[in-house]
Parts: structure tokens; sequence; C-alpha cells
């Protein structure tokens, strides 16, 4: 049958807005101005335009401004047509059939059709993409067949009831495929939408610009007008020092800032020539994955232990001032089908955590207090990135100082992002810093599942399935969820999944990623797109 709207079973969490203090010139204005530049400051720079290469999320906030997608999913989680008018899936779940708009163009002047979708789909999932993330959610996929100009079957080798949801994701959205042919480097520099925006320059380590497509009139159904978008241009600025960049935006010389730091986001609040705008992320919250295939972890009782012996909500509360909510679970909140009974097995209790390593034989003390057994101390190492922000690094220093005081040896070692997946990729770590975000419960079966066991892709980096978790049991719940488009039954499965995970203590959770923007009062709609809750600028104006 057609599927124009998927319902998920429970409803998306509602963007959390917050710091709302308006203006005297959102008063003020009348409606939208067009034109201007808007001047948006971020702490990374992509490692590449081309969302479909590699995949990590400063990517996607580029992207959302200059890709379209197949499908939309808007705040409560259905999937509404976008650049597919409609579609339908065959009864064994295998074969999409996807029609088309047809007025719809790349901003090199290339037709988007049904040739389109199959180069972009076989773009991403060609080995040669290094598609570490668009590629590892369409690993069902096999072959697009073109009926018409307007008509694409797409063919996947098993049933996928994520197919429509990762769709949904700026990480898959369509490129020009006159473009796609172009060295990858190349196509990383200047990649080709149909977007709202264009890219016209990229100059490393400062800024992206971007300018208006004033030909675009295929918005998604989510956004607040049709046409072309309202600002000229957008300077993508590249800020890493936190403080720097909030006072660029308290100075005026940057319109947005995002990444708000903790510490700048109750000033942010009382400024009234600023206003907040934050979600969180869905998917799998940052986290630190505990390696079951070395000692000490290989042991349920040493992990629940080194879970139990983490104050998250202590470390939370001063290293993030209160503004950062918790996330106990594998799933973050505002994830689809996400279950709140997984929160407990992730309680600070140090006692219980005491009894625990007591009874895997973990009793004697070294001099300054930490466990030993067989005469090898209870060390815990954990890889350190250049690249983590320092209110990360601060936090796992409290994890480290709490974890101490039940015997554990908590080593943080600092290295270059080159060094850390040489090790990650040789499982030379006992826990390994991270997160995924995404707009699927399925993310549990990419993080979790025996499928995602095998060695990184060619381009190195981290194991998926960075706990090295193998069980029979997960893997045929969390697969048994993708055979069917059944919300309740999606969501029975899926929390069945959680607890499971949950159970084995596969993880220290922390708290969800989030968009935060501080933004200038001269801005007005800015938007969160709902998939992923990134910034969106399509219908942004400034009234100067």
């Amino acid at each position: 049958m057609t599927r124009r709207a998927v319902p998920l079973a429970m409803a998306m969490s509602l963007l959390s807005v917050a710091g709302c203090r308006q203006h005297k010139n959102h008063k003020e204005a009348t409606g939208p101005v067009s034109g201007g530049t808007l001047v948006y400051a971020t702490d990374r720079e992509p490692v590449c335009l081309d969302p479909h290469v590699h995949g990590d999320m400063p990517q996607v906030f580029v992207a959302e401004q200059f890709l379209d997608s197949l499908v939309a999913m808007d705040k409560g989680g259905k999937i509404l047509p976008w650049l597919a008018t409609d579609w339908t899936v065959s009864e064994d779940g295998r074969a999409w059939t996807f029609h088309l708009r047809r007025d719809v163009a790349f901003t090199d002047g290339t037709a988007f059709n049904a040739a389109a979708v199959r180069a972009n789909l076989d773009h991403i999932a060609n080995p040669h993409t290094l598609s570490s993330t668009a590629g590892g959610y369409i690993k069902q996929y096999v072959k697009t067949d073109v009926i018409d100009d307007y008509t694409a079957v797409v063919h996947l080798d098993r049933p996928y009831a994520a197919f429509l949801e990762v769709l949904a994701q700026g990480f898959l959205g369509m490129e020009s495929p006159v473009a796609l042919l172009r060295p990858r480097d190349e196509n990383c520099q200047s990649p080709v939408g149909s977007g709202p925006f264009r890219v016209v320059h990229w100059d490393r380590q400062n800024e992206i610009v971007l300018e208006r497509n004033p030909a675009y009139r295929w918005g998604p159904p989510t956004a607040r007008h049709t046409g072309a978008a309202w600002l000229d241009r957008i300077v993508w600025r590249i800020i890493p020092e936190a403080s720097v960049r909030f006072a660029s935006l308290q100075a005026g010389e940057v319109d947005v800032i995002d990444s708000l730091p903790p510490e700048a986001e109750t000033p942010a609040q009382h400024n009234p020539d600023l206003w907040l705008l934050k979600a969180d992320l869905p998917g799998n919250p940052t986290n630190g994955t505990l390696n079951l295939r070395r000692e000490p972890f290989g042991d349920i009782r040493v992990r629940e232990a080194f879970v139990r012996s983490a104050d998250i909500p202590g470390a939370l509360s001063s290293v993030f001032f209160g503004h950062y909510r918790r996330a106990g679970g594998p799933l973050s909140p505002s994830t689809p089908f996400y279950s709140p009974e997984t929160e407990h097995h992730g309680d600070y209790d140090p006692d219980r955590a005491r009894l625990l390593l007591d009874e895997a034989g973990w009793t004697a003390r070294t001099a300054d207090g930490i466990r030993v057994r067989n005469g090898v101390p209870l060390q815990v190492h954990i890889p350190m990135r250049s690249s983590l922000s320092a209110s990360i690094r601060t936090l796992w220093e409290q994890v480290q100082a709490t974890a101490r005081a039940t015997g554990f040896d908590v080593i943080l070692e600092n290295a270059d992002d080159t060094t850390v997946n040489d090790r990650e990729s040789r499982w030379d770590y006992d826990v390994r810093v991270g997160y995924w975000n995404t707009n699927t419960a399925d993310v549990l079966r990419i993080v979790f599942s025996s499928a995602f066991l095998g060695p990184p892709g060619p381009q190195g980096g981290i194991h998926q399935n960075a706990a090295g978790y193998s069980d029979p049991g997960f893997d045929r719940i969390i697969n048994a969820a993708l055979l069917t488009t059944d919300p309740e039954e999606r969501q029975k499965l899926y929390t069945q999944a959680q607890e499971i995970v949950a159970a084995a203590f596969l993880q220290i959770t922390t708290y969800p990623q989030s968009t935060r923007m501080a933004l200038s009062g001269a801005v007005h709609d800015v938007r969160i797109e709902p998939s992923l809750n990134v910034t969106s600028l399509y219908d942004a104006w400034i009234a100067r």
C-alpha cells in the first residue's frame, strides 16, 4: 500500500526551547525580511562537506543547509513526503517504490530524478566512498531500478522497518549525480545539492560560505514558508574556543553560535539581547563503552561496579551547571521507542559497587586504595581524543575521582585522534568515549549487535560495536524489530532490547548530545530540523 506518513510508537520529544528572552527587535519586526548575511559560529569543522563520506555531526549541520532528502520527519516522528511524493513497499518488505517530484533541480542544473536516487544510494553503499554513517544505515541496500524518470524501486536484501527513518536524515541527502562523479576530495570541498543554499567557498579552518539558491521551490513540509530562502548568504565560521565564540556573539561579530558552553548558558539566558534554542539529539547518548574483550570488563560484576561507581548526576551538576539532563539508558529520551524503565540501571551506588568487586575477587588493596586481584591492580585505560571538549574531559576526571573511591585506578590517556583511532581499531582500550546520534532506535543494533562486530571499514576508526558484545537473544529481538512496521510491536521489541543491554552494563551513559544555540535578538525563525534536531536556516531572516 502507499505510505505517506508512518507513525512511530512513541512521539519524539518536543523541541526543548529554553531561555527565549525576546529582544526588542523581535517585538518590532513585522515579518520576514529578504536579504542579508547571517554569520553562524561553531566549534568543530567538518572533515568533508559531503555527508555521505565518513559521517560526523558537523557534516550534517552544514549539509542541512544545501541538501534535500527523499522524505522528512516531523517533530512527532511521522515520515512525510519531500522529494518523494509517495511510496509503496512490497509484501516481503524488500522493495520500496518511490514516486518523485518532477520540478526539482540541483544547483549545477542537473535534474533530480530516479537516476539521481540510484546514483546517491550507490554512492553511499560504495566502500570507496568511506561512508561509515550513511553506509552503515543502508547495509541492506542491493540496487535501485529506474522504472521511468520519476519512479525508482530500491531493493534491499531483507526487510528494514527503519529505512524511511534513516532516509529522512541529512546524512543520506541527495546530491547531484554529475558532481558525485568527481574525485572524493573534490566533492568533499564543494558538494552540490538541491537545497535552499549552495556551497560557494570553503576556507579550511576558517569558514564555509553558502549563498541562496534563487530557484528553490521544494522546501520540506516542516518549513514555515515556501520558495527561496530569506537570507542571501551564510558564513559558517569555525571558532573552536568556547569563550571566544560566546564573546564574538556578545560583541555582534557573529549572529548565532552553537555548542553554547555550559558556563555561558545562564549569562545568555539573562542577556536581553540574546535568545536560546536548545534540543536534545536522539540516538545513543554520550557515553563510555566498556570493552568486554579484555579484563577487567569481561566480568559483568566489574562492569556494574564501574557503572555504579560513577557519580554522573554529581558530575553533570558541577561540570554543566545543571543545564544538561541525565541520560541513564542506552537511548536518549528524544529517540523514538525510548523506554524510561532502563534509566535505573545506571544509578550511582558506591556501596553496591564495593560489594560487587568483593564478589569478583578484587579484595586486596594497594597502599593508596586501588583494588588488586592476583597481584594485578584494577586499572581502567581510557584513551581521550584531543578533539574532546574541555567539559567532557572534566566530566571524566570526576568519574575518575569517584571510581577511585571504590578501588578503580582510572587512567585518562590523552592522545591525538589518529592515535586513538588506531588503538580503537586494535581493541586497545577499556573504555571508549563516544556517542551515536540518529533518529531511530535501530541504533541499538548498530552499537550492540554481533552484526557490527567486524573490523572497521577501509578508513579505520572505531568499531561500531565498541563493547565487543554478542548475545544471540538480543540479536533475535533487535532484528525482529526491523521485520515489522507495527508501532506497538516495534515498541515492545525495542523496550526488550533496551532492557537487555542496560542489564548487561555495557556503557556509562552520561547526557544526550544536544543542539544548543545562542542567537542575536535580530535573528528570527532559526529552526531545529526534526529528524536529527540540527540547525535549519531555510526559514531564518535578520531584522537589522
